[in-house]
């Protein structure tokens, strides 16, 4: 992994660490879809092609939820609870 590589790795998983747990909402991806959250997914994105060849898919993931945030919020979802890797929306 080059040092710009390791860089944006350690600061991903900085964030998975310290401010994600704290910041009160999850990825809107993960909640309509499944899966890995958005800083998971990228974080193996730097893993695998590196920051320069990963611009590409990082972008195609982070409009992908943004249309997951779209979804959800025209559905007017309150809460999630995740029945094994699917998550099931629920209304108060």
């Amino acid at each position: 992994m080059s040092p710009l590589s390791r860089a944006v790795d350690v600061a991903i998983q900085r964030y998975q660490q310290r401010i994600s747990p704290r910041k009160g909402w999850s990825c809107a991806h993960r909640v309509a879809h499944g899966g890995t959250s958005c800083s998971a997914e990228v974080r193996d994105i730097v893993r695998r092609r590196g920051v320069v060849r990963g611009v590409r898919p990082t972008v195609r993931r982070f409009v992908a939820c943004y249309g997951a945030a779209q979804l959800l919020m025209a559905s007017d979802v309150q809460g999630v609870c995740c029945c094994g890797p699917i998550p099931i929306p629920f209304k108060f």
